[in-house]
């Protein structure tokens, strides 16, 4: 068995771990769970963290548990949050949670043949038919509301929200997390419970649960909270979260989000997102290092994440869709692209409007009237003697030449090139 801990430590993966936690995994192995809040049907990046800590766990030879909260996400945890969340019905949390079994399962081992293999479980499951008095009784008894009041998720809550307050749903979060952690312990031998440091409170919640209830001592480990090297949250750009559905966020977007890394935030996040070792990330930081216009950290980075989330293969279109528009590709790794990739390629290049019923048109016609790709027919006529232009990635030269329609990529888009980086995007409606 690799010592888990040890491996986080030098990954830079621990906020918080509860004394004698490293001890105690190092005993043999063990369960330990991370909770995922069914809100979306997908996760996003923000979850990858927890998702490698317990691929980390397995391979550690412990046997990871997600808890995937269909009860605890009908709820919403007011952990750092600003305000209450709103409630899903048991339809829409049934389907996120679906969707997220799937996604769980590119990262952990749960069919193998292998004593800890992973599992999944939905703390609906255990609390679908404990009624608020059972509950009450039995667990509330034992965690005091002075002891939920010190919680600095609470604390801070209350004091950033004096005008509307907690209610009671909320404030009982802590109170069901604990409980989840209880039901693991009993149920499923699971000693530890892991996740962001935003959880602490919740967290510690459980194991002063189980101490009170079982007279039993279960462990906590969390991990930070990924900020940019600018201080910007992590995983948020200008459109919103970068999902790991490639129907929300296509591998193009994926691998760009990545590779265009700082380099100090690449030398962290390839330590936390990938699995490669120590001895290889200090080659790559010290490779990097010596030539950073290169962006080794940033490409190993990208391709490692990438190919995790996505499969080679979908790696691989997203470096060629980036060669279209930073390399040398040629006009056929240009007609390669599906429509969705070529738009995100171009998406920030001026762009105009052409009539179909326009074409056949001269080609300074379309260039410098139909289209201000130039200021003039002149500035069109020397660029093109000079074989500096090209359609759709295919050099064009002839000053007197006439563009018909069917040149157009997938019959809509004309991509007009000047020199090697200036590009535009004519629509044929």
């Amino acid at each position: 068995m690799k010592d888990f801990v040890q491996e986080l430590t030098w990954r830079g993966m621990i906020q918080d771990i509860m004394p004698g936690t490293r001890e105690k995994l190092n005993e043999g192995p063990t369960a330990a769970y991370v909770g995922i809040d069914p809100t979306a049907d997908s996760l996003h990046i923000g979850h990858l963290v927890s998702i490698m800590i317990l691929k980390h766990f397995q391979m550690c030879g412990h046997k990871p548990i997600a808890v995937v909260g269909g009860a605890t996400g009908m709820i919403g945890d007011p952990s750092m949050k600003s305000q209450e969340r709103n409630l899903l019905d048991e339809d829409t949390l049934n389907h996120n949670v679906n969707c997220l079994k799937a996604q769980l399962s590119k990262f952990l081992d749960f069919d193998g043949d292998i004593p800890n293999r992973a599992e999944l479980v939905n703390n609906y499951d255990w609390m679908k038919n404990y009624t608020f008095i059972n509950f009450i009784r039995d667990i509330g008894k034992h965690i005091t509301v002075n002891y939920m009041m010190a919680k600095d998720s609470v604390k801070m809550r209350l004091s950033r929200d004096s005008s509307e307050g907690m209610s009671f749903t909320e404030f009982s979060y802590q109170l069901l997390q604990g409980y989840d952690f209880l039901w693991l312990y009993e149920n499923k031998n699971c000693i530890l419970q892991m996740g962001g440091s935003d959880q602490w409170g919740n967290i510690t919640t459980g194991t002063e649960l189980i101490r009170r209830v079982l007279g039993k001592e279960a462990f906590a480990l969390t991990c930070p909270l990924i900020r940019k090297a600018d201080g910007k949250k992590f995983g948020k750009t200008e459109n919103g979260n970068i999902w790991l559905d490639a129907d929300k966020t296509s591998p193009y977007q994926f691998y760009q989000f990545w590779l265009n890394t700082s380099d100090e935030d690449a030398e962290k996040y390839i330590k936390i997102f990938t699995l490669l070792g120590r001895e290889e990330i200090e080659a790559l930081v010290a490779e990097h290092s010596q030539a950073p216009h290169l962006r080794v950290l940033q490409k190993a980075l990208a391709e490692q994440v990438t190919v995790m989330v996505h499969g080679r293969g979908e790696y691989e279109k997203a470096v060629e869709a980036s060669n279209v528009l930073f390399g040398n590709a040629d006009s056929e790794a240009l007609k390669s692209l599906d429509e969705r990739t070529f738009l995100e390629v171009f998406s920030g290049v001026p762009a105009f409007e052409v009539a179909m019923s326009e074409f056949p048109c001269p080609v300074l016609d379309l260039l410098a009237v139909k289209t201000q790709v130039f200021p003039s027919k002149g500035e069109a006529r020397k660029m093109l003697s000079a074989n500096g232009f090209s359609f759709n990635k295919e050099k064009y030269t002839d000053v007197n030449g006439t563009i018909n329609a069917d040149i157009a990529l997938g019959g809509k888009y004309i991509l007009a090139q000047k020199g090697k980086k200036n590009y535009y995007l004519i629509k044929l409606v």
